[in-house]
């Protein structure tokens, strides 16, 4: 008499990970994002480590979180794990200002982000 399984929102062979409220805007987000698309996760994870951006060890942090999922929660191989997608997505927008000259206001935007990252296992090719 309860409720019907939700069904899953990624495939079988597939884990999720998201993090909201990241400190950086969406643009500068995609350019880290946009360089472990379609990566092995150990080479992702090294290539996040040794990054000079600063919003790398936040994605880092998700993917992670990703590869344990995958693990943990849907018995999948960790050896065998790319990423499939890591997309980028607008959140709040934080308003602040400065008084500029003649009566003037001057507008500063601090916006945030979220990341979702999706690893997939694939066999390897002999």
């Amino acid at each position: 008499m309860g409720k019907e399984k939700n069904p899953r929102r990624v495939a079988e062979n597939e884990a999720m990970a998201k993090t909201r409220m990241l400190r950086t805007s969406p643009q500068k987000l995609n350019l880290v994002a946009a360089m472990i698309r379609g990566k092995k996760v150990d080479k992702a994870l090294s290539d996040l480590t040794f990054s000079k951006k600063r919003i790398a060890m936040d994605v880092k942090k998700c993917l992670q979180s990703a590869i344990a999922n995958a693990e943990n929660n849907h018995n999948l191989d960790v050896d065998e794990l790319v990423v499939a997608e890591a997309f980028v997505g607008k959140n709040l927008v934080m308003k602040r200002g400065r008084p500029r000259a003649r009566g003037r206001f001057g507008a500063i935007k601090k916006p945030f982000s979220e990341l979702t990252i999706k690893v997939r296992q694939v066999e390897e090719q002999a």
